[in-house]
């Protein structure tokens, strides 16, 4: 089950976004009219994605998604606005790591997409993660491997010292002398 918390300090907007996105079953939805709580309960809780307008009092948007990036690098952040600023959207995705922004008023479909889309790139960016680290620790095991395999080889040099024919069979002479 996915988490998901919803800010905004416009009570209606978090209805209608619970509302909205009430068609997820699998998503399980927090939403803050403050973001000062919203933050006190990222630090508690584990989110997936967090969805906040941008302007609001005390904190912002930008500001509110920033510090949830400190909490939760991993969680996705998508600002909602009624403001189309292009320099405070330029700001949001290089300060704020957002993946979207969506303006007021939104499409239902849109929105659901959106919010589908960056849980499945936060699905694969861990699961890309969690491969990373597997190759680095069979790279880790594999080195100890021929570290051992060379030392091995240098205390037996004649156990491989041996003559290979063109098809991979091993050619024994037999150039012993008997005398």
């Amino acid at each position: 089950m996915y988490q998901i918390m919803l800010v905004d300090d416009e009570e209606n907007i978090l209805k209608a976004l619970k509302r909205v996105l009430a068609v997820k079953k699998d998503w399980n939805i927090e939403a803050f009219t403050c973001a000062e709580e919203a933050l006190a309960r990222a630090t508690k809780k584990t989110f997936d994605l967090y969805l906040s307008d941008y302007r609001m009092p005390k904190i912002d948007g930008i500001s509110f998604l920033t510090a949830t990036k400190s909490i939760h690098p991993n969680a996705m952040r998508i600002v909602l606005s009624g403001y189309t600023d292009y320099d405070a959207l330029m700001g949001a995705i290089n300060q704020a790591e957002i993946f979207r922004f969506i303006t007021k008023p939104w499409n239902d479909e849109y929105l659901i997409n959106a919010i589908t889309q960056a849980l499945t790139y936060k699905d694969t960016l861990i699961e890309n993660q969690r491969l990373a680290d597997q190759v680095r620790a069979q790279q880790v095991q594999l080195n100890k491997q021929k570290q051992i395999f060379e030392d091995y080889k240098s205390k037996h040099p004649d156990l491989f010292n041996v003559e290979w024919a063109a098809d991979g069979s091993i050619i024994i002479n037999d150039d012993t002398d008997t005398d």
